[in-house]
């Protein structure tokens, strides 16, 4: 492969994986750690209503990084086979489209949110109340989404490129930034919500500009290329960027699921316990978090290796990785639950004051809400695989599953069966039916593929 230190195609599978796994994994972990003390600074120098002002303002930018997502896994697909197939040039093209397409398309959403700041806030669920608060945070959080989209779609880049590590720190230099400033900005500058935002724009720039180096100057063989001007190279780049978003699509999803999670939540939160039931699930989704960035470090830890060896045609190796990540998903998901629901006080008080009404429903409501996170990490890792293969049917069909016709609904209905208990359970309906949808189209689709084989050979 690039990295003279990794070949995908001959270097033992556990190898690979564990060399892909473990620096993505830290490296999103770091992020996910860098989020939530954002939001422990938010609740504790700016209190609840900033948490959820905040939370409303958060799913747009999901739906950015989603698109981000999308372009990058589906540029790495097809990087990667490019790739097995010797043709550099035609891989540095995929990726170099995929970064401009994500430009434009945020500076699409800017234009459109931003020329209407009030009613944006008002659609997304903000109160009139929350509105002040709302309106603080988003113009600086929304501009954040330009280096956002480009770190989503350059760290795939980097690590197919073979250097995890160095995708690694692009996650962990900003985040270590992103910590020191919210801190000044919060508390000694007293610049409260807008200081939490600035901050975060700040040190996302910053991974942005070690994306850029990296792909203008450190790559070994993914770097940016100039895209020729003419109609017969604008007609190629759209159908690459067609076959990009096909393969993607179910990652922009599955972001997607978090973004409809926060909005149809904090609609149904506030519609039954008002601006403290709001703040309560905004402590519950900025946990949530951990659990997508481990489901998707194991996908993409097992994307590069899949794809390429998918490409050549090793699919014995494709199965082995296959095997790995989904009992990678497994174990980690019984690990992440286990501690949710042994310290439920001690993750709602790094927040909130434990004596505060918003802190006492999430008390309650956290150990309900994170039973769902070992099928959403087992979801997003087979979700992950049936895009490495280019099996776009199911991929497109689970996250619809579980971002939208399990989720919606589940929302609508558990709180009229249970109560508040119920709306706390709804993600876990949602997953835990996509997880059971998955494992019988495996098992068809295995006695499917015996049959034609027993059928060929005979």
């Amino acid at each position: 492969m690039q990295n003279a230190s990794i070949d995908l195609a001959k270097d033992s599978v556990a190898k690979l994986f564990r060399v892909y796994l473990v620096p993505t994994l830290l490296g999103m972990l770091a992020l996910c750690a860098v989020t939530a003390t954002d939001g422990i600074f938010v609740g504790r120098g700016c209190g609840s209503d900033a948490l959820a002002a905040v939370n409303i303002c958060i799913s747009p930018t999901m739906l950015m990084m989603g698109i981000g997502l999308m372009l990058g896994v589906g540029a790495s697909v097809i990087a990667s086979i490019r790739l097995s197939d010797r043709n550099v040039t035609a891989a540095r093209r995929t990726i170099t489209r995929a970064l401009a397409c994500g430009s434009l398309i945020v500076g699409l959403f800017l234009l459109v949110t931003l020329s209407f700041p009030a009613t944006t806030a008002l659609i997304l669920g903000s109160s009139e109340s929350l509105l002040p608060l709302t309106l603080e945070y988003m113009p600086w959080i929304f501009i954040t989404c330009l280096f956002q989209i480009w770190g989503a779609i350059g760290l795939f880049v980097v690590r197919l490129d073979g250097s995890p590590k160095y995708a690694m720190w692009c996650n962990i230099l900003p985040g270590i930034v992103n910590v020191l400033l919210d801190y000044l900005f919060i508390f000694p500058f007293g610049m409260g919500i807008r200081g939490a935002a600035l901050a975060t724009a700040i040190s996302c720039f910053i991974g942005f500009m070690m994306i850029l180096i990296y792909l203008t100057l450190l790559a070994s063989d993914l770097r940016l290329i100039r895209i020729p001007l003419s109609a017969e190279s604008l007609r190629l780049s759209l159908r690459d960027i067609a076959c990009q978003c096909k393969i993607g699509i179910s990652a922009l999803l599955g972001e997607a699921t978090m973004g409809i999670l926060m909005i149809t939540g904090n609609l149904v939160f506030m519609n039954h316990l008002g601006d403290n039931g709001v703040g309560a699930f905004s402590i519950a989704c900025y946990y949530c978090p951990f659990a997508f960035m481990i489901g998707n470090a194991i996908a993409q830890s097992a994307q590069p290796i899949i794809s390429y060896n998918y490409g050549l045609g090793a699919l014995n190796r494709v199965a082995s990785v296959e095997r790995l990540a989904l009992t990678s998903a497994v174990v980690t998901g019984l690990l992440v639950v286990t501690c949710f629901l042994l310290f439920p006080g001690f993750m709602v008080s790094l927040f909130l004051d434990g004596n505060s009404p918003a802190a006492g429903i999430a008390v309650r409501g956290i150990p309900v809400f994170s039973s769902a996170f070992i099928f959403f990490i087992f979801n997003l890792t087979a979700i992950g695989y049936f895009q490495s293969v280019k099996m776009i049917a199911p991929s497109i069909i689970f996250a619809l599953l579980r971002g939208i016709i399990f989720l919606v609904p589940a929302f609508l209905l558990m709180p009229r069966l249970l109560g508040v208990t119920g709306i706390w359970l709804s993600l876990f309906v949602s997953e835990f039916l996509c997880s059971l949808s998955i494992v019988i189209y495996y098992l068809v689709h295995r006695r499917h593929r015996k049959a034609d084989s027993r059928s060929n050979d005979s």
